[in-house]
C-alpha cells in the first residue's frame, strides 16, 4: 500500500563538496538549511542583508554586492525610536544612524569577496507580494511594522519575476562565470496575505523560476516546496503556528538535498562531523570521571583523523571545546 505518491527528484549535473563556497540568500526557511551546512562545517554566508522574501528584494541585494558601492543612506529612516533600512532585516536596526551603517556596509564588502568566489548561490523565494514606498515608488525588503497606508503593495506577475532574476543573473555571469545558481521556493505559509493569496504568490514564483532555469544552463530549481506540499503533506510536519516546517521536515528537505548534491566524499565526512557534533551535546554527570575524561580523549582523537583525511575542514572550535575539559 502507497501512502506518498513516488517523488523522484531529477539528478542534476554537478556536486557540491566541501571546498565550495556557498552564498545563501532569501527567506527564513533557507536559513534553516543554511544553518545546517554551517554547522556541518561547509564554507556558507547567508543572507548579508538578512531575511529577504521577496525576488525584488533579492535581486536588488545581489546588485549591490557585485556593485560594492557605499550604501545609500536615503534608505534609512527613523521609527519608534530606531533607525530602520528599508533594504535590510530589522536585526540590523539601530538606535542610532552610525550603529545601523556599521552594521549594514561590513556586510555587503564580505558578500562582494565572497560572491566573487563562490561556487554555489542557493536562492530561496518566500513570497510574489512586493511593497514600493508610496512617497517614491522605491522598492521595500522589509516593511518594520510601519504604517499600512506609506505602502503599494502589488502581486508580481510571473513575467516580472522572470524579467528581474535574468537580469540580475546576467550580472552574475559577468561577475563569476563558474557560478552555479540553485533557486527554491519556501514551504513556509505567508497567510498573512491570505490562504489562497498564498498559494497564488508561490504559484508565480514556482512559474516564474521554472521560465529561467529553461533559459539558462548555470540555474537550476530544487523542489522544496513541493518536497513539503506534495510528500509530507500534512500538519504534523509544521510547528504549532501551522506556518513554518518543523524540524522533521527541514531533515526530511536537507536529506533529500545532500542526496541530491553531495558527492560521497562530502556525505562521508558529513557523517563523521555529524558524530562530533552529536558528541559535543553529551552531558556528563561527572566531568572528572575516568569515564568521561577516555570520552574527551577520543573525541579529540576522532578529530585529528578528520582533519587528517579533510584538511580542507576547519574543526579547530570543536577541538578547543574538548581540550578544555581535559584534567
Amino acid at each position: 500500500m502507497e501512502f506518498f505518491l513516488p517523488f523522484q527528484i531529477k539528478p542534476f549535473p554537478f556536486k557540491i563538496s566541501y571546498t565550495d563556497k556557498i552564498l545563501f540568500i532569501g527567506s527564513c526557511f533557507s536559513e534553516e538549511i543554511g544553518n545546517k551546512m554551517t554547522s556541518l562545517k561547509f564554507d556558507v554566508l547567508q543572507n548579508p542583508n538578512g531575511i529577504l522574501y521577496d525576488p525584488i528584494s533579492i535581486t536588488d541585494s545581489l546588485f549591490s554586492y557585485i556593485e560594492n558601492k557605499p550604501f545609500d543612506k536615503e534608505n534609512l529612516f527613523e521609527l519608534n525610536g530606531l533607525w530602520h533600512s528599508w533594504k535590510h532585516h530589522s536585526s540590523f536596526s539601530g538606535i542610532s544612524k552610525k550603529e545601523v551603517l556599521n552594521k549594514i556596509e561590513t556586510p555587503i564588502k564580505q558578500a562582494h569577496l565572497f560572491l566573487k568566489e563562490a561556487k554555489i548561490l542557493i536562492i530561496t523565494f518566500g513570497t510574489a507580494f512586493n511593497y514600493q514606498l508610496k512617497n517614491n515608488f522605491n522598492n521595500v525588503a522589509n516593511c518594520h511594522k510601519a504604517p499600512a497606508n506609506w505602502f503599494i503593495k502589488t502581486l508580481l506577475p510571473a513575467e516580472e519575476i522572470k524579467a528581474d532574476l535574468l537580469s540580475a543573473i546576467s550580472a552574475l555571469e559577468l561577475f563569476n562565470p563558474e557560478l552555479k545558481i540553485i533557486f527554491t521556493v519556501s514551504p513556509v505559509k505567508h497567510i498573512k496575505d491570505g490562504l489562497e493569496e498564498n498559494n497564488r504568490s508561490k504559484a508565480r514564483l514556482i512559474e516564474a523560476a521554472h521560465a529561467v532555469v529553461e533559459e539558462k544552463e548555470n540555474v537550476f530549481y530544487f523542489p522544496t516546496y513541493e518536497l513539503v506540499n506534495d510528500v509530507l503533506r500534512d500538519y504534523r510536519f509544521y510547528k504549532k503556528d501551522l506556518v513554518h516546517p518543523n524540524d522533521t521536515a527541514i531533515d526530511f528537505v536537507f536529506e533529500k538535498f545532500s542526496h541530491s548534491f553531495f558527492d560521497d566524499e562530502t556525505k562521508e565526512a558529513m557523517k563523521e562531523i555529524g558524530k562530533i557534533k552529536l558528541a559535543m551535546n553529551h552531558k556528563p554527570f561527572l566531568k572528572e570521571s575516568e569515564a568521561h575524561q577516555k570520552f574527551i580523549s577520543s573525541q579529540i582523537q576522532n578529530i585529528a583523523k578528520i582533519e587528517n583525511s579533510y584538511s580542507f575542514i576547519d574543526l579547530s572550535k570543536e577541538k578547543e571545546y574538548f581540550s578544555q575539559q581535559l584534567k
